[in-house]
């Protein structure tokens, strides 16, 4: 079942990643666009079914309060674009040479 979630999770997520690899041959990236790779490659590093309220559960249900992004302490994954600061996108910028 995991294995099937994490699969779902990265076909929904490839056309976004298609989408910068080929904005990025062709102009800079946006900042919104920064902010939306920084979100996915914090959530792809989480090891559950539940970074962010909005995710769904191993039975199908929303997270909502029971992920990870709700709970103090522990793993802090980024959910939503508020959470990616200026200064992670200029910093994302600098690593990425552009």
């Amino acid at each position: 079942m995991k294995k099937q979630v994490l699969i779902a999770f990265a076909l929904c997520f490839l056309p976004v990643a298609v989408f910068a690899a080929e904005a990025g041959d062709k102009a800079s990236l946006t900042d919104k666009e920064i902010r939306q790779i920084l979100i996915q490659q914090s959530q792809v590093g989480y090891p559950g079914n539940c970074p962010c309220p909005y995710n769904r559960a191993a039975n199908g249900s929303l997270c909502g309060k029971r992920s990870a992004y709700s709970k103090p302490g522990g793993y802090a994954p980024l959910c939503y674009p508020a959470d990616v600061s200026d200064a992670m996108v200029q910093n994302y910028r600098a690593q990425q040479g552009k």
